[in-house]
């Protein structure tokens, strides 16, 4: 049981791992990995290899010794991890694994520091931390397979469509192998995915945002091809040779990114492959005929990679919404369309209820940290900025 006493050498120990750094957790993945060679099948390679989630895992844990005695500030956290983790469909003996090589990677790289009365504080809050976890996980895996249409574990889905969405993304409408109900999602969440591609070791698990509204039959979700190994492995497999019959294994819809009905004006601000979440927003408040204004400012590289161009005018134009379009590269010769845009985004162009309405933001870390900026100095509370990072996690 976490007393007192631990959560005070926990908070002395908060010094310690600023000074470890990111050291910390490249260490104790190396050996995780040594031992548990398993768990390779699991965790995200290629955020591995780039080293964004040793980051994330280290801000995790630094964030969590400095409000040990105040878990409640660790809410939200807590709230987005546990949906990633059923994504991956952690359970609960997979926490006890982690925990050990935590504890040996502590004692390895800090020796004599680790003493007994850390040993005992670092096991009491850790296993106060993964009953947390487990909770809320279970909490979620119990409710999905509860609802209509859900399941547990994962569960075979056929591709029954694939489309090509603009020069980089291509959605996949998958379709449940028995022919049965999908449980329902809020817009913005994703599904977890599992392949593994041709000569690769390891099977390998994505979440791609869901890009459509919520119809009980199927899911359809849209995949950016990246770029490079080891970060375009999966999403290059899927381009390449994922076709129209073949079988993938989903987890359920997972996220605590979503529209959340505030009765208030919406702004939906997305770059790139951002655009997935959003487009699964304009559909629901299209079908919903939300009763407020909804404006969407979209930025990519160029036209031919804007990812559903006409079906965003469609909505648009029958709901009477107001878009905004920025393209880095701009082909025409001529004068730019009314709210079309050469460049970066710039919310001096847009005509947006900056006193009322609630943001949603998606796209590169970068990006949304330069909208967010914006915002904030446009005098939007951060308490009605939402956002939604692709992979691990950031603060913007």
């Amino acid at each position: 049981m976490l007393q007192q006493r631990h959560i005070d050498i926990i908070k002395s120990l908060v010094p310690l791992l600023s000074e470890t750094g990111p050291a910390l957790t490249a260490h104790f993945y190396e050996r995780l990995f040594f031992h548990q060679p398993e768990l390779k099948h699991i965790f995200n390679m290629s955020n591995q290899a780039s080293g964004r989630q040793k980051a994330a895992l280290f801000e995790a844990i630094a964030a969590y010794a400095q409000h040990i005695d105040n878990v409640g500030a660790l809410k939200s956290a807590v709230e987005r991890i546990a949906h990633k983790h059923t994504s991956f469909n952690i359970q609960p003996e997979m926490y006890q694994i982690v925990g050990h090589h935590l504890r040996e990677t502590l004692r390895e790289l800090t020796g004599d520091l680790f003493t007994a009365e850390v040993e005992e504080a670092w096991t009491a809050a850790y296993d106060f931390l993964a009953s947390v976890f487990i909770q809320r996980e279970s909490e979620l895996y119990e409710n999905r397979a509860k609802s209509q249409g859900g399941w547990r574990d994962s569960r075979p889905f056929v591709v029954s469509e694939k489309i090509k969405e603009s020069e980089l993304v291509t959605s996949f409408v998958l379709t449940p192998e028995d022919g049965n109900a999908v449980i329902d999602y809020v817009p913005g969440q994703y599904l977890g995915i599992s392949v593994q591609p041709n000569n690769h070791p390891f099977t390998e698990i994505r979440q791609y945002s869901l890009s459509n509204k919520p119809n009980g039959q199927n899911y359809r979700i849209s995949v950016k091809r990246e770029k490079g190994m080891p970060d375009g492995l999966v999403s290059n497999y899927l381009h390449d040779h994922i076709e129209v019959g073949d079988t993938l294994a989903v987890n359920a819809p997972a996220g605590d990114f979503f529209f959340q009905d505030k009765q208030s004006p919406v702004v939906l601000i997305s770059a790139g492959v951002g655009v997935t979440p959003m487009q699964s927003m304009l559909e629901y408040l299209s079908a919903l005929n939300y009763e407020h204004d909804v404006y969407y400012l979209h930025a990519c590289g160029s036209e031919q990679q804007h990812s559903f161009k006409q079906r965003t005018n469609e909505l648009a134009m029958l709901n009477n919404w107001q878009t905004y379009t920025w393209y880095e590269n701009y082909n025409e010769a001529n004068e730019l369309p009314e709210n079309i845009y050469h460049g970066l985004i710039d919310l001096n162009d847009a005509r947006l209820p900056y006193g009322k309405a609630h943001f949603y933001l998606c796209g590169p870390v970068a990006f949304m940290r330069f909208i967010k900026k914006q915002l904030l100095n446009m005098g939007v509370g951060a308490e009605r900025i939402h956002y939604e990072v692709f992979g691990p996690h950031a603060d913007l």
